[in-house]
């Protein structure tokens, strides 16, 4: 057997033997690169300037993310410049390299949507990077509203941005009490349906439509619809004097006789107009009256509850001949006051907000308050006593 001294000869010899190859190895790898520290300046105009610089073949020229940081920021330049700036509108179309389309959101449905470019209909994916958080809505795209879009070869279209809206028309959450959904974008004026009868008039929804106008900046036309079934016109006109007397527009309609459509088109005429009301009260009934060729689902009040049936189930803008865009909605009775106080309701009844200067104390709230200079001027007949009621109801069912 191998003595100690032996034992040790063999292991150096071995660690030895290692070390040559390793430098060997080292031998036989490229050389570092040098990275040079100094600026070096290179002629530009020689066409293999680039050939000896070490650039790799593939490189992300632009952050993830950032094409979408570009156009948020291009958009909120546009929105501070307002309207003609059609160039910084290009740059916006063309941030990211190509080339998109402008278009108008005509129709959603849950995560597509269809726009409208020019004439050509393209069912598009919303661009994942968009979002609607911290918004205080729930969806990022509604009808109505501007968008670019992308387009690839198999016809498939991406919103890539939703440009700054004008107004908006929105209504609570489903699901989140504290955040509310966008009905229509970039619309002018809503157009309040309400019918005399089948259903019967509810004025109380009337203001909470007329409260949302002016939440919005939006135009509000009554349009009391139905009016064949009145028994009496001078009743259903003295109902209405009030709205009247504020200066608020009201007109008359029957969409089955054609009463009062010649009115009405002249008014959507070159306006976006949005169309509110209950279900059953004729909405889809006097936009086919102003335009047969829309083909609208109508339908008839049902006899259990006197309300109508759905039959417009989504929200859908729609081109006018004579210019302009109606938007249809379904049914809807919650929108308006969403998001409102009790000490705010008063400045949207002007009528109440003007007799409210008397009150005998600076926080009246018109209810139960001594000295209420609204509640004298309801008993003399200088305020609605139907206004009032609907104030009141409004009043109470509003958070603290």
């Amino acid at each position: 057997m191998p003595g100690r001294k032996e034992k040790g000869r063999q292991h150096y010899e071995t660690a030895k033997t290692m070390r040559q190859v390793r430098r060997q190895i080292k031998r036989n790898r490229k050389p570092k690169r040098v990275c040079h520290k100094d600026w070096r300046s290179y002629d530009f105009d020689d066409p293999d300037v680039f050939d000896g610089l070490d650039v790799p073949q593939s490189e992300r020229m632009m952050p993830r993310g950032e094409r979408e940081r570009r156009r948020a920021n291009l958009a909120l330049a546009l929105a501070e410049l307002g309207e003609g700036h059609e160039e910084a509108f290009e740059e916006l179309s063309s941030v990211g390299g190509t080339q998109n389309q402008r278009g108008i959101v005509v129709e959603v449905s849950s995560s597509l949507c269809r726009v409208d470019l020019g004439g050509r209909s393209l069912v598009c994916s919303v661009r994942g990077s968009l979002s609607a958080a911290e918004t205080g809505y729930t969806n990022v795209v509604a009808v109505g509203d501007e968008v670019t879009v992308s387009e690839n070869e198999s016809g498939q279209g991406v919103v890539e941005a939703v440009l700054p809206r004008r107004s908006i028309l929105a209504r609570p959450d489903v699901f989140y009490d504290h955040l509310q959904q966008v009905i229509v974008a970039n619309v002018d004026q809503v157009l309040i349906v309400a019918s005399w009868r089948d259903p019967a008039v509810w004025l109380e929804l009337v203001d909470c439509y007329l409260i949302a106008a002016e939440r919005y900046g939006l135009l509000p036309i009554i349009c009391v619809n139905k009016i064949d079934l009145a028994e009496d016109m001078a009743v259903c006109r003295t109902t209405f004097q009030p709205y009247l007397d504020l200066g608020y527009r009201v007109i008359f309609t029957c969409a089955l006789d054609g009463e009062g459509v010649g009115k009405l088109r002249k008014l959507l005429r070159g306006q976006t107009t949005v169309l509110a009301g209950l279900s059953g009260v004729g909405k889809s009934s006097l936009l086919s009256a102003v335009q047969p060729d829309l083909q609208l689902r109508t339908g008839e009040v049902s006899e259990y509850n006197g309300q109508g049936r759905h039959t417009t189930a989504q929200v859908v803008l729609h081109l006018l001949k004579v210019g302009g865009f109606v938007v249809d909605t379904p049914g809807i009775r919650e929108f308006g006051v969403s998001g409102l106080r009790r000490g705010e309701l008063a400045r949207f009844y002007p009528e109440i907000a003007a007799a409210a200067r008397g009150c005998r104390f600076g926080d009246c709230a018109h209810i139960h308050e001594p000295g209420c200079a609204v509640k004298a001027a309801v008993q003399q007949g200088r305020v609605s006593a139907t206004r009032y009621d609907n104030y009141e109801k409004i009043y109470h069912a509003l958070p603290a």
